[in-house]
Formats: C-alpha cells, sequence, structure tokens
C-alpha cells in the first residue's frame, strides 16, 4: 500500500481532485520505487485511485519499474475512500495477478492498512510504503486471510 507522493497547493481554488504532484513528491516516487527495487519486490499490477496526485505517483513507479501504462488500474473508489472500498475493490482483481501495488490517500490508506494486520501506524506519509505479504489465494479473500506485516518505509525515513 503507497499513498501518493507530495502534493502541490501552488493553485489557488484547484479542485482536490485535480492537485499535481510537487517537485518534491516528483522526486520521492522514483526514490521510493527504487527502494523496492533494491528489496527485489515485482509488481504484477499498479492499482490507483484516479485522483491526478495518485495517478501520477503510480506512473512514476511504473518509469522505474520499466512497466507499461498498460499496468495500471484506476479507480475512481479509491480516492478518500475506507477500507471496505478498498477490500471491495481489491477484492475485484485478477486472481492471477500476485503482486500488487495500490496507492491512494489519507485518512483511508491508513486505515485500511491498520486492519491488514496487527502492526498499527499513526499515519501514512506521503510515498509512504506499508507492505504485507498474505495467504489469500484469492484478492476477494484479503480480508479474512492470514496477513503478515513485511515492512513500512517513506522517504524521510
Amino acid at each position: 500500500m503507497i499513498r501518493h507522493a507530495k502534493s502541490s497547493w501552488a493553485t489557488i481554488g484547484q479542485d482536490d481532485f485535480d492537485r499535481p504532484l510537487n517537485e518534491r513528491g516528483l522526486q520521492d516516487a522514483p526514490m521510493m520505487a527504487r527502494r523496492l527495487l533494491e528489496k527485489k519486490i515485482g509488481i504484477d499490477v499498479l492499482l490507483s485511485s484516479s485522483a491526478k496526485r495518485a495517478h501520477t505517483t503510480a506512473k512514476l513507479f511504473a518509469v522505474e519499474y520499466g512497466l507499461g501504462n498498460d499496468r495500471i488500474v484506476t479507480s475512481k473508489k479509491l480516492y478518500h475512500a475506507g477500507p471496505e472500498t478498498f477490500f471491495e475493490v481489491i477484492g475485484s482483481l485478477d486472481d492471477s495477478l500476485r503482486t500488487l501495488a495500490v496507492f491512494s490517500h489519507n485518512p483511508g490508506i491508513t486505515s485500511f492498512v491498520n486492519m491488514l494486520t496487527d502492526a498499527r501506524i499513526d499515519n501514512m506519509p506521503t510515498c509512504a510504503v506499508f507492505a504485507i505479504k498474505t495467504t489469500a489465494d484469492r484478492w476477494a479473500a484479503l480480508k479474512k486471510a492470514d496477513n503478515h506485516f513485511w515492512f513500512f518505509d517513506y522517504p524521510k525515513m
């Protein structure tokens, strides 16, 4: 699970959904993708909120991974989603996918990651990664699966 990178507030009155990444966000996203690559973590699909800042974060991860835009699935439902919506959207994915990166927003993503395992965090900072391993054999079974905390990382860590 990955929170979108740092976004820009430079345009007064801009719709929240359309906010782009700022310079720090444009640097942090590729850096965090490289950290995952250093851990030899593959990604089959990048599932992203369709909000500009989350989708751009996913695209920057895809570039670092050498993945085409066809490997990015967007869902407007992940824009300020609650935990149940995360489970619903993830549960609808093709079960042949083994490794998933989900890009979304606070406060929902923090609430969601705190439901996945016994590990608890107060906040998912921008571009933070909360990784789990699961015994689920279908994405729809994630909620009731035996999920294990793997690691937590963020740009300033």
